[in-house]
């Protein structure tokens, strides 16, 4: 017995040091941690239970046979954040590179089927070379297993990727199918082709930076979305990122016990909006005094941020928030904008998370580029989103909301639950200035008449109350008692019960 004992620790020692000594420094060199610190910090500290630490790849090719390593290049297990139980995997770069195989494809797949068994979210560090070239075509199908879950995972157990290493060609596409990415600045990247290859193809040179780093996956492409210092502050992240979701499609986002009043007022929000139609204010303001202490995470934070969408609390339960930021761009919806929110609106309706929308929009973004950029599909999205989305959703107009982007931004007419607006809002089919060149073409050359008719435009139109009066909006309310309104109104749909018609699925203008 003791024989045996004392092998088993032999090999779980072998396992717990992956591939030796000299490749840990070599990563701690590089600012990362090991596959397994980055689960020591993520997870509750005692909480992390392994399995198959002694799996060994089957490959006899180029060698193989005589490099074997337990475990196989990646950490799998449960553990509980908060007290929550999740799934994890955590690739580990000092063995073969973190690269994937069959079986260490194998031992992901088993996470994440016990995942959907028991309904528990999962979430994949990911910090691997690539596909196990020794190994062929049967690391590729491993790929495809880990896809096929990702797919019928999708919409059933929150699925999180952070990426804290390189992530290229065919293992960008597992990240990509998951809720959230969240990288590593200066320590990890993704693409589907490298640098090398970039030039020999289409003679750009660039470094693997600026191809896929995390500033550029989180401005300018949108693939990932929030960008953190180092693997430790990306870890603690996660564990708050966790907080705000449900762990499946069939339980309600767990509460957090909150001493902020659900009645509290906040008189300061009655001067929020300018005296200037044209002058901007900071939407994340009104977020923050609308939400429980103040407390919002923020997600996509620097990519299209003309629109702001994240997870906060009212009354201690998570509620996601899509907002217009009139700071940048005006708030106007755009291509990426409208994409942005569309994901972000079919996660929450997914995952049974209430939605509230504050909505100051100009209308959508003019130009050739928009247009080619196909701004008609990609408008479709956010408005496709919220039409079919049954939970609980609520709206505040504060200023501006024109043309379609007024139907788009959660409207009545899309099943919006409680269509509130502030007395500062103006619902129209377009600004006064263009509304007027239009109706009255014939006075343009006159500016004391073109004066007039713009006044009685905005007496007429530049206001809640003519939507409010066909019951478009439902209430004209004081901003200051904005999180009252919104708290009661969450209350009253908590038993709301909607079906959309049986369907397969449906078809999204992608």
């Amino acid at each position: 017995m003791s024989a045996n004992i004392a092998e088993m620790e032999k090999r779980r020692e072998q396992a717990q040091m992956g591939g030796g000594q000299k490749r840990i420094d070599a990563q701690h060199a590089k600012g990362r941690l090991t596959a397994r610190e980055r689960l020591h910090i993520l997870l509750d500290e005692g909480s992390f239970e392994e399995l198959d630490m002694y799996v060994e790849h089957n490959c006899t090719d180029f060698g193989m046979e005589a490099q074997k390593i337990p475990g196989d290049g990646v950490v799998t297990g449960s553990g509980t954040i908060n007290g929550r139980l999740v799934f994890v995997y955590s690739q580990d770069f000092t063995v073969f590179g973190g690269s994937l195989s069959e079986a260490h494809a194998m031992k992901i797949c088993k996470v994440m089927d016990n995942a959907m068994k028991v309904g528990a979210p999962v979430i994949g560090l990911n910090d691997s070379g690539g596909a196990r070239i020794q190994e062929g075509v049967a690391s590729l199908g491993g790929y495809a297993e880990v896809f096929q879950r990702n797919v019928l995972a999708s919409g059933v157990v929150p699925q999180i990727s952070l990426i804290m290493g390189p992530c290229a060609g065919g293992a960008v596409y597992s990240p990509a199918m998951t809720d959230f990415i969240f990288m590593v600045k200066d320590s990890s990247y993704m693409f589907v082709t490298g640098p090398d290859v970039v030039k020999t193809v289409t003679n750009e040179v660039v470094t693997q930076e600026e191809l896929g780093g995390a500033i550029s996956h989180t401005t300018k492409s949108g693939v990932a979305d929030n960008a953190f210092e180092n693997d430790i502050e990306a870890l603690l992240a996660t564990r708050d990122f966790f907080d705000y979701l449900p762990e499946n499609n069939r339980l309600g986002a767990p509460e957090r016990p909150t001493n902020d009043p659900w009645d509290r007022e906040d008189f300061s929000l009655d001067t929020l909006i300018p005296p200037s139609a044209n002058q901007p204010y900071d939407m994340h303001e009104l977020i923050r005094k609308t939400v429980d202490e103040a407390d919002f995470f923020e997600v996509q934070p620097t990519h299209a941020a003309n629109i702001i969408i994240g997870f906060g609390r009212i009354e201690g339960r998570t509620v996601g928030i899509v907002a217009n930021q009139p700071m940048v761009l005006a708030g106007v919806l755009d291509i990426n904008s409208s994409k942005k929110a569309a994901r972000f609106v079919r996660f929450c309706d997914a995952f049974e998370i209430p939605i509230v929308t504050f909505v100051d929009v100009p209308g959508f973004l003019p130009g050739t580029a928009q247009e080619f950029g196909g701004i008609i599909k990609h408008g479709a999205k956010l408005l496709f989103a919220y039409a079919e989305a049954t939970v609980p959703k609520i709206t505040v107009i504060t200023r501006k909301a024109y043309g379609g982007a007024y139907d788009v931004m959660a409207s009545k007419h899309l099943r919006g639950d409680l269509n509130y607006a502030w007395p500062t809002a103006e619902i129209a089919v377009m600004g006064a200035k263009g509304a007027v060149e239009i109706i009255f073409r014939s006075d343009i050359g006159d500016p004391e008449k073109i004066a007039e008719r713009t006044k009685e435009y905005e007496d007429r139109f530049a206001n809640p109350f003519v939507a409010a009066s066909k019951g478009f909006i439902d209430e004209v309310i004081y901003p200051h008692s904005t999180r009252k309104r919104i708290a009661l109104g969450l209350r009253k749909l908590r038993n709301k019960a909607l079906e959309n018609p049986w369907k397969k699925h449906d078809n999204i203008p992608l």
